[in-house]
């Protein structure tokens, strides 16, 4: 597979990134001085450079802290520098990248230099360094005195590309910063054939905003930070999505896992707990009634402040299990669900749980466009938090033409 690649800058010249940008060398130069210390640094080290870039590209709106956006803008570049040439709908997944030998060598390695893969976050400057070397079959010494340079160059070109392209109203796989599922930017300019969320009961119009305010993330789900609870999106017979999969249940499994120093998972966390919590419940092979939420630790992803994971059944294999189908209802019996759960282990956990985040449960396979998926999640989150005031709650997608319909959840400004 060949790749398409934005051209880094002649050797000693330094191009300006854009109106309102910075220079290449700059991105170029706090690259750099990121790699050693890696992504758990970024609080500290305040890269004004790539929070500049990430919040030109989307990555960082109000509500959203600088490092999270910084390191959306890092997976976003490097699914950039992975798209295969000619296909603009096609986009792999971080967690696709590392062993997709047909993959762009700068992108595996610039994952890898940078820890963005599943479990990588936290591993040691020299053992990124070592699994990039892999990539281009060579040893450490080497590829720190020449691939490296040329990895963290193209990096940058690529998260100013992601810039320029916000910037003329474009982007690249349909989606801000070239995320891993294509979708269309804006609903048609026709009227919209989406059936409304039903009304509250004896009312003449849409039902009042709830008082709350709503943080909407352009992010993958995993890459979320000090959350409480994050739900993931399931079948009815609760098997999660494989971990190569580009799935919301697929990237949680993979980044919940633990891993042993090699990258190697010893404990598939949310799988093995799921699978338990079936037995205990007798479903084991059955399906459960659509909509039902069943709970998991976080595993791994505990080191990123997530606290737990809810496992909504959400999507419904039809005929012989090739097709899934989501009906809008199932979506508010699971928001219910997974509110009355969290209701419940609020104050078994110290400090209580007050946060949760819902992605776009039904828009993958489940059959849902994400514009009908957002309009009825943001409805059933409205009406819960009439009931259950006391949470903070996230939405997360890659597409911000949808972040209007999911703040109708919030009153607030």
């Amino acid at each position: 597979m060949s790749s398409q690649n934005p051209p880094s800058e002649p050797e000693g010249r330094s191009a300006p990134g854009g109106p309102g940008l910075p220079p290449h060398a700059a991105l170029a130069e706090e690259l750099a001085a990121l790699r050693r210390p890696g992504l758990a640094t970024l609080r500290s080290l305040r890269p004004q450079a790539l929070d500049r870039v990430a919040r030109a590209t989307g990555h960082t709106p109000a509500g959203t802290d600088e490092a999270s956006g910084i390191e959306a803008l890092l997976e976003a570049a490097v699914q950039r520098l992975a798209r295969p040439q000619g296909d603009a709908d096609e986009a792999l997944s971080i967690g696709e990248l590392a062993d997709d030998r047909t993959v762009d060598p700068l992108a595996r390695a610039a994952a890898h230099t940078f820890g963005l893969l599943p479990g990588r976050r936290g591993a040691p400057a020299p053992e990124r360094r070592k699994a990039a070397a892999a990539v281009y079959g060579v040893t450490p010494e080497r590829f720190r005195r020449g691939q490296e340079q040329q990895v963290i160059a193209e990096l940058a070109a690529a998260a100013l590309a992601l810039a320029r392209d916000a910037a003329s109203g474009r982007t690249r796989s349909g989606t801000a910063g070239g995320g891993t599922e294509p979708r269309r930017a804006v609903p048609d300019p026709a009227p919209d054939p989406v059936p409304d969320p039903p009304r509250r009961a004896g009312g003449s119009g849409p039902a009042p905003a709830a008082p709350h305010r709503v943080t909407v993330h352009f992010s993958s789900l995993e890459l979320l930070r000090d959350i409480d609870i994050l739900v993931s999106s399931e079948n009815t017979h609760m098997e999660m999505s494989k971990t190569f999969r580009p799935t919301v249940s697929g990237a949680l499994r993979r980044a919940a896992a633990l891993r042993n120093e090699v990258g190697e998972i010893t404990d598939d966390v949310l799988a093995r707990e799921l699978a338990a919590w079936m037995r205990s419940h007798g479903r084991t092979g059955l399906p459960v009634r659509p909509g039902t939420v069943a709970p998991t630790s976080a595993g791994a992803l505990a080191g990123r402040g997530v606290r737990r994971v809810y496992h909504a059944a959400v999507v419904r294999p039809v005929d012989d299990g090739g097709v899934y189908r989501t009906d809008p209802e199932t979506l508010v019996d699971a928001v219910a669900a997974v509110f009355a759960l969290a209701e419940a282990e609020r104050n078994a956990y110290d400090p209580p749980l007050r946060s949760l985040c819902f992605p776009l449960l039904g828009s993958g396979q489940g059959g849902l466009t994400p514009v009908k998926a957002a309009r009825w999640l943001s409805w059933a989150v409205q009406e819960e938090l009439r009931r259950h005031p006391g949470w903070a709650v996230h939405f997360v997608t890659r597409d911000p033409a949808l972040a209007p319909l999911l703040t109708g959840a919030s009153s607030a400004p």
